[in-house]
């Protein structure tokens, strides 16, 4: 062969990757759901796949697709992120099928018949109720060593996601850092 035929058929190649390459950035990931009005998507539609856009932290990701930030935790757990403050715009998420949550909605489950183990896990239970009524005076609550805002909100609410209401209550800069002798204020 030539060299001009070697040349033409080389820039042909070129053309071709560069032609894919364009494509592919301008075309975009068919895959990817991209949405950014603020509306939720349709729960037939998940799972899904989301590209993390500017400003996005798990809670307002969580509100797009379920209505409820609340699910936010599925979504870290299904992409395996270990600090949830802590993705990157252009990174790709997993979104879960799942059911979204609520706050005060718990679901009832049936009770098999008490076993001993039940029973002593029941009296395990009170003994730790009747702590934390201890700890809880009025509308306020004292932080004991080994607590954590969702353990808080477990035990004076009895849901865990409450953890957010007493963290605004208390102006709390990090929620992450509590230390034991707190005293925050309960919202009802």
């Amino acid at each position: 062969m030539n060299e001009s035929a070697i040349s033409m058929v080389l820039g042909a190649l070129v053309i071709v990757v560069v032609g894919v390459l364009l494509l592919n950035y301008f075309g975009g990931d068919e895959s990817v759901e991209r949405i950014g009005d603020g509306s939720t998507v349709d729960e037939d539609a998940l799972p899904a796949q989301y590209v993390v856009e500017s400003g996005d932290d798990l809670w307002n990701i969580s509100e797009k697709f379920y209505g409820t930030g609340y699910n936010w935790v599925d979504i870290a757990t299904e992409n395996q992120i270990a600090d949830p403050g802590l993705i990157t715009e252009g990174q790709v998420l997993s979104i879960p099928d799942v059911t979204p949550k609520s706050i005060g909605v718990q679901l009832e489950e049936e009770t098999p018949d008490p076993t001993p183990t039940v029973l002593a896990e029941e009296t395990e239970r009170e003994t730790e109720q009747v702590v934390e009524q201890e700890r809880t005076v009025g509308e306020t609550y004292t932080v004991a060593r080994g607590d954590s805002l969702w353990k808080i909100a477990e035990s004076v609410y009895g849901d865990g996601y409450r953890w957010v209401d007493i963290a605004r209550a208390n102006d709390l800069v990090n929620p992450d850092i509590i230390h034991a002798g707190n005293v925050f204020v309960l919202p009802r």
